[in-house]
């Protein structure tokens, strides 16, 4: 078993070296707190302005806002930092497309209840549309336009809350700079980030009613946040490492044991794990399919080269 533990010894080597060199460029925009919703109307009624806001009537409300961006606070008395606006509505409030483009990502997600992501590439900026209600309509993946709906607020029980713990009603909007698939899904610089610890501005998270108010986007779109490959990507990496020393165990096991078998029901299980990881949005499950794909090929081969030989020698 020599060759699997140095395989697992030159990933390490990989890994802890990507993580050397801290010095890195960070697009470090500032916090501020004060929102304005006083053009919402004209946002969304205008086609001359490219962003709109995802709610109506926020203009109206006496309170907006129930948690700002940037606010110090957090879960289980942590300090982190709110990575978006929290827009309180009713259950059933319809959710506007901020902008022209993709929907990326619209599923189940954790505290989220419901969550859908899209990508606007012109502007490099995707906007998170999270505590949505999974029991109502929702928009699947595809184009949409500035305006198109996307969903409804959820439930207190089904919006990331519970019957036992219910969860006010609220939009947690986000916009970033970059695309969804610039960043991993775990970790703080994950890309559905709510409260993390790093000051959001850094990882590429903007003030939302600031970048709409603005209606103004740099030559050549918003620049997203650059960190060390391990910085960014390490938890997923070291998740595709565990992946990849794990398949050749199985692949040099089964080959000694001529058990091709072994490697089949492997492949079945990593396909499981892949379609799992997908729908959760990791870049990882490319890698998990992977796997699978080099051990379903090489038990096949390993099932049918038997009955090749023998057709050859007959």
């Amino acid at each position: 078993m020599r060759t699997p533990r140095r395989v697992g010894w030159i990933i390490l080597g990989i890994l802890i070296l990507t993580g050397c060199g801290r010095d890195r460029p960070t697009v470090s925009y500032p916090l501020h707190f004060p929102a304005d919703f006083s053009r919402e109307r004209e946002f969304a009624e205008d086609d001359r302005h490219r962003f709109r806001f995802p709610i109506e009537g926020l203009a109206d409300h006496p309170d907006p806002i129930s948690c700002v961006f940037g606010t110090g606070k957090g879960s289980a008395g942590k300090d982190k930092y709110h990575a978006a606006e929290d827009y309180p509505g009713p259950p059933g409030t319809p959710v506007f497309a901020m902008a022209d483009g993709e929907v990326s990502f619209s599923g189940r997600m954790g505290g989220y209840g419901w969550l859908i992501i899209v990508d606007h590439p012109k502007p490099n900026l995707y906007s998170l549309y999270g505590h949505l209600s999974p029991s109502r309509w929702r928009r699947e993946e595809g184009a949409v336009q500035k305006g198109d709906l996307l969903a409804y607020l959820g439930d207190p029980f089904e919006n990331g809350g519970s019957r036992k713990n219910p969860l006010p009603p609220h939009l947690h909007f986000g916009i970033r700079a970059g695309q969804r698939t610039d960043y991993p899904g775990k970790g703080e610089w994950r890309w559905q980030a709510g409260w993390i610890r790093p000051r959001p501005t850094d990882l590429g998270w903007l003030h939302p009613s600031d970048i709409i108010n603005a209606q103004h986007v740099p030559a050549g779109g918003f620049e997203h946040a650059a960190g060390d490959l391990f910085e960014v990507w390490g938890i997923e990496l070291i998740l595709i490492s565990i992946y990849f020393i794990g398949g050749a165990c199985v692949l040099i096991s089964a080959t000694r044991r001529r058990k091709p078998w072994m490697l089949i029901v492997a492949a079945a299980l990593c396909l499981v794990a892949g379609w799992v990881l997908g729908g959760r949005g990791l870049q990882l499950a490319r890698a998990v399919y992977i796997v699978a794909a080099v051990l379903a090929a090489v038990g096949m081969w390993g099932i049918v080269r038997p009955t090749l030989l023998r057709r050859r020698g007959s």
